[in-house]
């Protein structure tokens, strides 16, 4: 049944985040759109609003609290670590994110970092550049090692929609996949392997879980330590799931065969980051756009809509809160 209520306000506070055909709600509404908002300006745009949408705006309690007559947030995204979802929860306001949008794009975005790392095609393109290849004696260049895919072992930590996804292909490259069990467990569910284990047996370990602060900086210098050297470091979740300055360190001392990133701890960097001034061929850093292929954005967009409808209806979907 409809909920009885006077016109919904909708506020979206960073619609340029996303690219899409966005449609409204098959209901009586007032939609405001703001390309960007900066911190200052959450509450007074909110201020009347009933629902909002936000991808990476922050919404912390002392915002939430100044709110009252907000009655859901839509996050714009799977994760929510910018929204207080337990200030939500006591103050009955309902939030719902994003499932499985980005299923295709964020695994085809692991195996293209993972290829040209396998591959060292940073490496070989710098080479041409200088021009190795043509002063070479014979038809190609042996600078830089080429390593396949297909017999090398995936570790997966995290095996949620996007972990299986990429299980999948690794599994039609002909990878070993190991799926990862949480880091410090007592018990070692059927199917999975150790988490220390994991980090040893593994070519290549690959992000997909959330940030939250039992995961803040699962991957750092002890990590790093019981990696194998020639392994490589996959990261398109979260920047504060890896310890940045030692993975800067383990890079730097070969410790480790190469690091593909899509995310940093801070973004945008607006104050710099080490990362970011790293020039070694294999390191890989992409501006946070594993989940932006236009598919997934309209696939994200119908979703966030669909959320909004159904909340209308009495009937939320996809909470967390």
């Amino acid at each position: 049944m409809t909920r009885v209520a006077a016109m919904e306000k909708i506020v979206f506070l960073d619609s340029d985040s996303i690219i899409a055909d966005i449609r409204r709600p098959a209901f009586p509404h007032q939609w405001v759109d703001y390309p960007a908002t900066a911190p200052d300006q959450v509450v007074p745009r909110l201020a009347d609003a009933s629902i909002a949408i936000t991808n990476k705006v922050m919404l912390r309690r002392e915002i939430l609290e100044q709110l009252p007559g907000l009655k859901m947030v839509a996050v714009a995204a799977t994760g929510t670590d910018n929204v207080d979802i337990a200030c939500c929860r006591e103050r009955n306001i309902v939030a719902s994110n994003i499932r499985n949008y980005s299923v295709h794009t964020v695994p085809e975005h692991v195996f293209m970092l993972m290829l040209a790392l396998r591959r060292n095609m940073l490496a070989f393109r710098a080479d041409l550049r200088d021009g190795a290849w043509q002063r070479a004696d014979q038809f190609c260049l042996f600078t830089h090692p080429v390593r396949d895919l297909h017999g090398s072992t995936l570790g997966l930590i995290g095996h949620g929609a996007i972990g299986q996804a990429v299980q999948r292909l690794a599994l039609a490259f002909g990878m070993k996949v190991l799926i990862v069990e949480h880091k410090g467990a007592t018990t070692i569910r059927p199917g999975y392997t150790d988490f220390d284990s994991a980090l040893q047996e593994s070519d290549v370990l690959s992000l997909h879980l959330p940030l939250n602060p039992k995961t803040r900086h699962l991957i750092g210098a002890r990590e790093f330590g019981l990696m194998k050297s020639s392994a490589l470091l996959i990261n398109t979740a979260r920047g504060g799931l890896v310890d940045e300055s030692a993975l800067l360190d383990a890079l730097r001392a070969g410790q480790i065969g190469g690091a593909g990133f899509d995310v940093l701890d801070t973004e945008p960097p607006r104050q710099g980051n080490p990362l970011l001034d790293l020039d070694l061929p294999n390191f890989i850093l992409t501006p946070h756009i594993a989940w932006s292929s236009r598919e997934a954005m309209q696939t994200l967009a119908d979703q966030l809509i669909d959320n909004i409808e159904a909340f209308f209806h009495g009937t939320p979907q996809n909470r967390v809160a």
